[in-house]
This record gives C-alpha cells, sequence and structure tokens, in this order.
C-alpha cells in the first residue's frame, strides 16, 4: 500500500482557482482502479493551504493517479498557484488496521 502526503500553499488571490483544480482532482481520482481513498482539506491553522491524503494498492494505481489530464494540468499550473514548492511524502506501508 502506498500512502501520499501533499501540502501546498497557494497565493491568495489563486486559492478558488486552485481548489477548483483540486475538487476536480479528487472526484476523478475516487472512481480509479486502485484508489483506496483520496481525501483534501484545508489547513484549518492556514486558510490557504490545502493537504491531500492518498491511499493506492500499489505503485501502477499511483502512476494512473497521476497520469489523468486534470492532475497533469494542475501541475503544470504550481508555479502560477503556490507560494512555494510543494510538500510530498511517500509511505510505502507494510500493513494497516482499521
Amino acid at each position: 500500500m502506498i500512502v501520499v502526503r501533499f501540502k501546498v500553499n497557494c497565493k491568495p488571490e489563486k486559492v478558488e482557482e486552485a481548489k477548483a483544480l483540486f475538487e476536480a482532482i479528487v472526484t476523478q481520482s475516487r472512481g480509479l482502479e486502485g484508489v483506496v481513498s483520496f481525501d483534501m482539506g484545508r489547513d484549518i491553522t492556514e486558510p490557504n493551504s490545502f493537504i491531500a491524503t492518498e491511499v493506492f494498492v500499489d505503485r501502477p494505481a499511483l502512476t494512473r493517479l497521476e497520469s489523468l489530464p486534470v492532475v497533469q494540468k494542475t501541475l503544470g499550473l504550481l508555479s502560477e498557484l503556490l507560494t512555494a514548492q510543494p510538500e510530498e511524502t511517500i509511505y510505502d506501508v507494510s500493513s494497516s488496521e482499521p
């Protein structure tokens, strides 16, 4: 299982544009084969920040997500939307509990 934590800090004037793109990613990702869960929300202490927690059955599922057109479009716009580079951590999980 692969778990990804992804955090971005948006330019204040770009928050709504970023939110719309992130909503499209979440909607399309949840039905994708191999996606266990895909959640994204705003940081309650940093209102211009979004944090995604993504869980995949394996690396190929993560690759499928990354190849979605909306993901590619969003990645291409990050330099316009963000104040800094995204934070991303990928965890390779060998077991989990409910």
